[in-house]
């Protein structure tokens, strides 16, 4: 029998390759690298014990294991599956086809009463070295995110922000989520990123604004407490040493896109 390869073929070894890809990245940015290795060792083993060696015995044993190993990745890498998916939804393609579907334009979101209060409180709190972590949703819901804080449900306000990251205030230390023009909740605690390409002199405030940022399609901001200096986390990437123009444009293009 002729071996027959077509172009059938070679996506199916495309897609796969770019699977394992994506698959490998999510792994090093969680840290889990040593745990896809040894999957990818076993998954070759047994490829080679059950289709190559043809041994049914043993075959038959590790086809059992892999069927329960399936279920047991699934709920040891809940929170990579989930970003995966995140990151899925909020591929530039996937959000047009949303947007197409949606009655609401652009143009009628954006919204400068919106953006303003965000921009001076921070410029305010850069200016007097004040830490403060903002978080503003997107596409991805952060229901999860804002049960771990204190709920507000309140207008955005200058005032109301600065106020919050006050150092004397109980809820300076935790992060206030923006959503549906309103700040939802105070407080939160965010997801820290593990990713060690964030350069040392960023804190555990950069470190959360990142994790989120990778986790969800939300933008954090971050105003350090140490330099004043204002930066903004997107989709896994750092923006920094942001001016009040600069963080104003991120918004008006970033925030309802």
């Amino acid at each position: 029998m002729p071996f027959d390869f077509g172009i059938k073929d070679v996506i199916d070894i495309f897609l796969v390759a770019l699977m394992l890809y994506y698959i490998y990245r999510l792994m090093k940015e969680s840290r889990s690298l040593n745990v896809f290795i040894g999957i990818m060792v076993f998954v070759l083993v047994w490829l080679f014990v059950s289709q190559i060696l043809e041994m049914r015995l043993l075959g038959s044993i590790m086809d059992k294991l892999v069927s329960v190993g399936v279920i047991g990745l699934i709920i040891l890498f809940q929170e990579e599956i989930r970003k995966f998916l995140y990151q899925l939804g909020a591929h530039q393609r996937f959000k047009a086809l949303t947007r197409f579907f949606s009655s609401e334009t652009k143009e009628e979101l954006e919204d400068k009463e919106t953006i303003m209060p965000i921009v001076m409180a921070c410029m305010s709190m850069a200016k007097n070295k004040v830490g403060a972590l903002i978080v503003i949703e997107r596409g991805a819901p952060l229901e999860d995110i804002v049960d771990t804080g204190d709920l507000i449900d309140a207008k955005i306000n200058q005032r109301l922000i600065e106020n919050i990251f006050f150092k004397n205030s109980p809820l300076h230390d935790g992060a206030i989520i923006i959503a549906k023009k309103r700040i939802e909740a105070a407080g939160c605690i965010l997801p820290v990123s593990h990713n060690l390409d964030i350069p040392k002199e960023l804190g555990l405030r950069h470190r959360a604004a990142m994790g989120i940022s990778q986790s969800s399609d939300a933008i954090a901001i971050v105003v350090s407490e140490e330099t004043g200096r204002i930066s903004v986390a997107i989709k896994g990437e750092f923006r920094l040493r942001l001016s009040a123009e600069e963080l104003e444009s991120i918004l008006t293009k970033e925030m309802y896109a």
